[in-house]
């Protein structure tokens, strides 16, 4: 299988991808009137991976889903800090919801 590309700014999807031994090689922002993170995955059969996920076909271990979610939590977030200096505030347990006047994916 050849290693394709493929873009999403669904977090969920992006999670699913990295579960099905997608690498993660880019994320990108662009202003739309909200900040929008979009993320970019290299890796075999992205396509065939996407559409099982489109079609409700999509099949993961719950706990490796939900670490793949956390940790592309982590960098975009990481990212978001350092492009706005550092005035992103991230809290996972939402005990602050600052962050939500910032960024929406």
């Amino acid at each position: 299988m050849a290693a394709s590309s493929l873009e999403t700014t669904n977090i969920f999807r992006g999670a699913f991808f990295l579960c099905m031994g997608g690498d993660l090689a880019d994320i990108r922002f662009r202003q739309n009137g909200k900040q929008i993170a979009s993320f970019l995955f290299t890796g075999p059969d992205l396509a065939g991976h996407d559409k099982a996920y489109r079609n409700g076909n999509a099949l993961v271990n719950p706990v490796q889903f939900r670490e793949s979610l956390n940790h592309l939590r982590d960098i975009l977030f990481k990212n978001l800090r350092q492009n706005q200096n550092g005035d992103m505030r991230y809290d996972r347990k939402r005990k602050n919801r600052a962050h939500q006047n910032h960024c929406r994916y």
